[in-house]
């Protein structure tokens, strides 16, 4: 008896991933758990263990390849089946092949009929259509289940480009960046000795996210410095019973964090989002934690960050941290964050401006903390010091904030982190 492994449901938002790569090929034997695939999805890369253990009978998506979830991926023999030597069944007839290129006659690969109901497309298609001004009824499918890829948009565009009258006689029609749209003095030709890596399904998600950001959002910034010497003095007395109590260290995160959520409740037009024409304040604070992976950069949600102490602010960032690394969180966790917070890292990083994570008006960018000469008032008299300096740099939405509220909220983030109030 056969398994046939198929994609889960990866979060209530998820309805279909991209294979990225097999763990195994035709004919392994593996077992329960195993993981055999890496699915991408709008969301987070996940692994998909194997439901039973066995040998695999065949892969049933190619890697590339877009499936809905449901679709089937590979089929596993059980045992019993793969101990008695009979050779592995011909895949069926109706196993799902990948998606081929889009005919020349558009007339010719054309379904028979059509629903009168919305076309089926994935969000990425339907925000890449509606930003290029496309009736998505007019795009030929090719995704899994018919529905309309960012891709077959992108086609459609072209070829809407090549019949289209002179630019006199109509608007333009404005479509998403790409590499072949660009002017030929943007585009790099390859020269002998460079190497191409081809972008991870991730890798191209972060991309698009990115350059949707920056085109959507007036990017603000602002930065202000912070004498870290109350923190560091907190950090350092509570540092060794915390790691016992916890089992991991105490770092500079968690208190920026917390100076930010309580900033954020004082400054609420920054836990905001721009909806058409109109601006949401939100009434809960989740905070995005910006982790860098070995397949790039994900952002997980700490959930009600406001009501979480010191300690279980660490605790929440940490858990999210190595999960993230690790592939073992949930699409949802990725989800719903009001404000961001990124720390690139300790080394070369006086400060920068991140780009915004949508739909969200404001990101926090943490600097490397170092040593600096200030000045300060000793006994009355200026003098020269040394102190533990950060830079916190805040990216914003002009369309939802303005200048005022932006420094008002950066001032109060600096306060706390200098009275350095906390209680472990």
């Amino acid at each position: 008896m056969a398994t046939v492994v198929r994609l889960p449901e990866l979060g209530e938002s998820v309805v279909e991933g991209t294979v990225s790569r097999w763990l195994v090929k035709e004919g392994d034997r593996v077992e329960r758990d195993q993981p055999l695939v890496e699915v991408t999805t709008d969301k987070v890369d996940a692994e998909i263990p194997a439901p039973v253990a066995g040998v695999v009978e065949a892969l049933l998506a190619a890697e590339g390849e877009v499936v809905a979830v449901g679709a089937p991926l590979a089929r596993i023999a059980d045992g019993a089946q793969a101990g008695t030597g009979a050779a592995a069944p011909a895949r069926p007839a109706t196993a799902p092949t990948p998606p081929t290129a889009a005919s020349p006659s558009p007339q010719a690969a054309a379904p028979a009929a059509r629903s009168e109901e919305a076309p089926r497309a994935t969000p990425v298609a339907r925000r890449v259509a509606s930003q290029a001004q496309v009736d998505l009824a007019q795009v030929e499918p090719t995704g899994a289940g018919g529905k309309v890829t960012k891709r077959d948009v992108e086609a459609h565009v072209r070829g809407a480009r090549e019949v289209a009258p002179p630019a006199a006689a109509r608007p333009a029609v404005v479509a998403p960046s790409e590499p072949d749209r660009r002017p030929a003095y943007l585009q790099y030709a390859l020269q002998e000795g460079d190497r191409v890596i081809p972008m991870t399904p991730l890798r191209r998600l972060v991309a698009e996210h990115m350059v949707v950001s920056k085109r959507v959002s007036p990017h603000v910034g602002t930065v202000a410095e912070i004498d870290m010497i109350g923190v560091v003095r907190v950090r350092d007395a509570h540092k060794r019973a915390f790691e016992e109590a916890n089992g991991f260290g105490l770092s500079f995160l968690p208190f920026i964090v917390h100076a930010t959520v309580r900033a954020l409740r004082e400054f609420p037009r920054l836990n905001a989002s721009v909806l058409e024409d109109a601006i949401v304040e939100k009434r809960d604070i989740h905070v995005g934690i910006a982790v860098e992976t070995e397949k790039g950069l994900v952002v997980p949600v700490v959930r009600h960050a406001d009501r979480l102490s010191l300690a279980g602010l660490a605790q929440a960032v940490e858990d999210l941290a190595v999960r993230a690394r690790s592939k073992k969180l949930s699409p949802d966790e990725l989800k719903g964050g009001t404000f961001t917070v990124s720390n690139p890292g300790r080394y070369g990083n006086l400060y920068g401006f991140a780009i915004i994570n949508q739909p969200q008006v404001g990101i926090l960018r943490m600097g490397e903390l170092v040593k600096r000469p200030v000045v300060r008032s000793v006994g009355g008299e200026d003098a020269i010091v040394i102190r533990p300096i950060m830079h916190l740099a805040l990216s914003y939405d002009h369309r939802a904030v303005d200048g005022a509220p932006a420094n008002g909220f950066l001032h109060r983030v600096r306060e706390l982190l200098e009275e350095a109030e906390f209680d472990l």
